[in-house]
């Protein structure tokens, strides 16, 4: 259950509740209003310049992208673009539905599928590598975010809109995905780790298939995670997916659409084979026009430096924006007339023949991937992280090659789930959430010290004061007697400043001796908004938060998180 937010930190605004319209699924209790507090990203020293550029001052980066999301009009015009575009919408739809099929999806995400395949159906689509477990609480925050724009652009421009998180299994890196961090019952962070899969880090983590070792690494989670009343359903749902034989990819979309299926969400395997035919023609001419979309890219990126941000992406200008599945993920790259796909030399007519004859051997970098994505779905909006919002700020150039309308982009909601104890203890003490962020104790020492007896303090700062007042008229009299003196004197004052601030360190410690509570508190705290010293959202993993809060957490995100561009939201839980 949430607890109203009524105050917090000082520096400040609470936000009142705001609805994003969506209907919770039947039979499932609709959650309490939430309130929350805001805070301004800009103020994160974590969030690139650009996020708040993006939020607050579009006009400054106009042209490197759709259109401004704030503007109406810019929606508009994109679903009018996206919804005339030609585009194989039957085909893409049954690929979804054999999927679904396989993963037993609910009801609700299948007859969200269907409307794929009207012509005016529109899409707004996130994506999310297939990490361990869901990965960190951002990929819930993703999902969340498509869903509830999705259901914004329906009823504010009369079109149907359907949300799609593209599962990203198609990298090879490992260590990107293996861990799950959650928090024990101490607060203090706790990672698991899968073993090493068989072709762990050369292949796809699609390609991968989970051993008997899984159960081991899920055994230790449910000992790491405090127990709870929800433990059982959570473990269960975890061990449903991923177990010995299932592939790491379906693991995460089955899990997920489990999760995030009965509200509409449609969860697509973006590495499954069935749907590279779709998208030869864009390998293909990606593989014609060798080196085009890493130009553009880099022109962009150029402008986007001029404009003080620097570029997400500097793509190497032999390189391609493909990879060959050949028993591993090989990059291509330009050599002479010909291409070098790992250790193998092909000519262009050779590799520009096994592509359109078996696409389903090639896979887009991260430059391509957008207009993979956006020729397979009817995409008029795209929600993105921090680094996602930089490089696609380098594509408008690369849309436009490839004739793919160019969606908007909108950032993804960012928050912090707090604990009531938490929030208390920075409420009463003043303390801003990004005053926890640092990983020693400074900011504890200040609180310390602002806890002193007010006499003790006092005592401390008068005789600091009338030390420098005596040693000051010592300093001024002895070049009288001797002008080499001033000199001693003054180191004489730095000693005993040394010596006094020595003192104030020793009454700090005492302070901290005696008021392990507050110490206690401030570490909660810490560890619960950074855990590692990170931010909570891309740490700690979204089991966490479905462990200590339960399913109600999914309807309370979809129905009263605010998504409002540039703002951060401190939850109280």
């Amino acid at each position: 259950m949430l607890r109203r937010l009524d105050s917090f930190l000082t520096p400040l605004q609470e936000y009142g509740t705001v609805s994003a319209e969506p209907a919770a699924p039947p039979h499932t209790p609709s959650a309490a209003p939430l309130r929350a507090a805001r805070v301004d990203v800009r103020r994160f020293p974590w969030v690139r310049p650009l996020a708040g550029e993006y939020a607050f001052n579009y006009d400054r980066i106009d042209g490197l992208y759709a259109g401004n999301p704030s503007d109406p009009g810019a929606w508009r015009a994109t679903i009018a673009r996206v919804q005339q575009h030609n585009r194989n919408r039957e085909a893409i739809a049954h690929v979804i539905r054999t999927q679904q099929e396989h993963r037993a999806a609910p009801p609700a995400a299948r007859e969200a599928a269907a409307r794929l395949a009207d012509r005016s159906t529109v899409a707004v689509v996130t994506g999310q590598q297939a990490g361990v477990f869901g990965g960190p609480l951002f990929t819930l925050l993703k999902a969340v975010t498509a869903l509830q724009l999705a259901r914004r652009a329906a009823h504010d421009h009369d079109v149907p809109v359907v949300a799609i998180f593209w599962v990203d299994a198609e990298d090879h890196d490992w260590e990107e995905v293996r861990s799950c961090t959650v928090l024990d019952a101490e607060f203090q962070p706790r990672t698991v780790t899968l073993a090493p899969l068989e072709g762990a880090g050369e292949l796809p983590v699609a390609a991968l298939t989970l051993d008997t070792r899984v159960e081991q690494t899920i055994a230790e989670l449910e000992a790491a995670l405090p127990p709870t009343e929800f433990t059982p359903d959570v473990i269960g749902s975890l061990t449903s997916a991923w177990r010995p034989g299932a592939g790491m990819g379906r693991a995460f979309a089955t899990w997920l659409e489990r999760l995030l299926g009965p509200f509409g969400l449609i969860v697509f395997e973006s590495a499954d084979p069935a749907a590279k035919p779709l998208v030869g023609d864009i390998f293909s001419r990606e593989l014609t026009m060798p080196g085009r979309s890493a130009a553009l890219a880099a022109e962009a990126g150029e402008t986007l430096a001029s404009r003080g941000h620097a570029p997400q992406v500097v793509p190497q200008p032999d390189s391609l924006s493909l990879f060959r599945l050949d028993h591993g993920r090989r990059p291509i790259r330009r050599q002479g007339r010909d291409f070098v796909a790992g250790n193998e030399v092909l000519s262009a007519d050779a590799l520009a023949r096994e592509a359109a004859a078996r696409p389903d051997g090639f896979s887009p970098n991260v430059l391509l991937r957008p207009i993979v994505q956006d020729t397979l779905f009817p995409t008029i909006c795209y929600v993105a992280g921090p680094s996602e919002l930089a490089y696609l700020g380098q594509l408008r150039g690369v849309y436009e090659q490839f004739g793919v309308p160019m969606p908007l982009m909108y950032p993804r909601a960012t928050a912090t789930l707090l604990d009531s104890g938490a929030s208390r203890f920075l409420s009463k003490y003043k303390l801003a959430i990004e005053d926890l962020q640092p990983q020693d104790e400074s900011a504890l020492n200040k609180l310390l010290a602002s806890q002193l007896p007010a006499d003790v303090e006092q005592a401390l700062a008068n005789g600091a004061s009338q030390i420098q007042q005596a040693m000051k008229r010592i300093v001024d009299v002895l070049p009288s007697l001797d002008p080499t003196l001033a000199g001693a004197a003054k180191t004489t004052l730095g000693k005993m400043e040394h010596e006094l601030q020595s003192l104030h360190t020793k009454v700090i410690h005492a302070a901290k001796r005696r008021d392990e509570t507050l110490r206690r508190q401030f570490t909660r705290a810490q560890s619960q908004a950074f855990p590692h010293g990170h931010p909570q959202e891309r740490t700690l993993g979204v089991v966490y938060f479905l462990d200590k809060f339960g399913p109600g957490l999914v309807d309370l995100l979809l129905t009263e998180l605010p998504i409002e561009m540039g703002t951060h939201w401190v939850i109280t839980m």
